[in-house]
């Protein structure tokens, strides 16, 4: 793996184990998923240890995405979930979350989806943060933006550039609170940004934004899924709204508050609007206000925009497997908050691998080396080939060495059988556990590190 843990393969291969453990088991309680004594006693340790740190976990982590995104149209989309401990806050050592009452902390994670088959690629960065209990801030437009929370909106760019140096195009999608001005104004030259607008602005030389966009003429009209407003209602569902899309240039006034020296008094920027026509009775319509850096000239130009910007609904999808709907985070009983953000960052992580794993139960063109070294392939196969049978349908229909294979391979571990319907979230995590400790036992005994 890489250079989070320092070269030290030892912590590199128990941060592995422990997030095959966590896949594999479906939970974050240490007892559950240390599976014995030891086990237990191991993760605890490495939770503890003077070497790992949430940014260190995810610098590991990072290194094997930046592999998968070498020579590719790479959107990263970047967004804070808060993990909130109403009613199970007692003895814990956090500040206040976000309804200002309970205790609770906040993760800003960043995840690197292929541009152009839309395959989750891996956890590129995350931040993980308590407030400080009782800590009086002055007013947030007396402070400069280095002072406040929303400043990881723009150190995200720099972020990826850094982390994803080699791939061929980067794209930063963030929704209405990356909406900041200096986030425009301070991105890296190899970096564009896609940002769903939050609130009207003033441009340079008079007039504001949304009447501004709201005069341009239509360009095309297509069908985006749109997601419900309230995910867990009895009654949510993905309906298709018709939009109907137009797009111009803007020139954006730098605002009064939050400044720093040295930036610049406009920005031009390029705004894509998707506006809902024939909303359904008691429907809120749909209406996007997205500002870019990508040129839009034409009104392919302003789908692509659309396209790349839905591309977000993957981070959703991460915060779901981490929490309520999968691994449940904030049922976790562990106290302190420097194990607790360990096992915040651990917990990302292998909530992106069991998507990835998830989403190669179908075909796609994503390599197995998304998830296991390329040295380990041999292994995998080896392992495979005693898994099938001899029927077509028995035999793994994937070609070698892509995720999808190994996700065949992983399934049939987790006790899937080839004639039923495919393998659930549960049944892969069972089945990487299984194949991971079969390669670990391949690894040491070549000592090399596979997974």
């Amino acid at each position: 793996m890489g250079d989070g843990f320092c070269g030290d393969i030892r912590v590199s291969r128990r941060f592995e184990r422990i997030l095959e453990d966590i896949a594999g088991s479906g939970a974050l309680v240490v007892r559950k998923f240390g599976r014995d004594r030891a086990g237990e006693i191991a993760a605890h340790r490495f939770l503890g240890s003077e070497q790992a740190t949430p940014q260190a976990i995810t610098e590991e982590a990072a290194q094997r995405t930046a592999q998968a995104c070498r020579g590719r149209r790479v959107v990263v989309a970047q967004d804070t979930t808060e993990i909130n401990f109403a009613g199970r806050d007692k003895g814990r050592k956090l500040g206040l979350g976000g309804d200002g009452t309970s205790l609770g902390f906040f993760i800003h994670l960043l995840v690197a989806v292929d541009a152009d088959d839309e395959a989750l690629l891996g956890v590129v960065g995350a931040k993980i943060w308590t407030r400080a209990p009782g800590e009086v801030k002055t007013h947030r437009h007396k402070r400069s933006l280095k002072d406040k929370e929303s400043v990881r909106w723009v150190d995200a760019a720099q972020s990826a550039a850094q982390r994803l140096a080699d791939a061929a195009s980067i794209v930063v999608v963030g929704d209405r609170e990356n909406d900041i001005y200096q986030a425009f104004i301070r991105k890296p030259g190899d970096v564009d940004l896609i940002t769903r607008a939050r609130g009207d602005r003033k441009l340079a030389g008079g007039g504001l934004l949304f009447a501004t966009a709201d005069g341009f003429p239509t360009a095309l009209e297509i069908d985006v899924a749109a997601a419900p407003r309230q995910p867990r209602a009895p009654d949510a569902r993905v309906r298709t709204a018709r939009v109907a899309v137009s797009f111009g240039k803007a020139t954006i006034a730098r605002p009064k508050t939050g400044l720093a020296a040295g930036d610049p008094e406009a920005c031009e920027i390029n705004v894509v609007v998707a506006r809902e026509r024939d909303v359904p009775l008691g429907t809120t319509p749909l209406m996007w206000r997205l500002l870019t850096t990508l040129p839009v000239e034409t009104a392919e130009d302003a789908r692509e925009i659309i396209r790349l910007y839905r591309l977000r609904w993957r981070i959703e999808e991460v915060f779901r497997v981490l929490k309520r709907d999968g691994l449940a985070l904030e049922e976790t009983q562990v106290e302190s908050a420097r194990r607790l953000f360990n096992l915040a960052a651990l917990a990302v992580v292998a909530a992106a691998r069991i998507l990835q794993l998830t989403d190669a139960r179908d075909a796609g063109s994503r390599p197995a080396t998304d998830v296991i070294d390329e040295s380990a392939v041999e292994a995998a196969a080896a392992i495979g080939g005693a898994l099938e049978g001899k029927t077509m349908r028995q035999k793994n229909p994937h070609p070698r060495g892509s995720l999808s294979w190994l996700a065949w391979i992983t399934a049939r571990l987790g006790g899937w059988n080839a004639y039923y319907k495919p393998p659930g979230p549960k049944t892969m995590a069972d089945g990487w556990c299984r194949l991971a400790a079969m390669l670990d036992g391949y690894a040491i005994a070549h000592g090399k590190s596979l997974v």
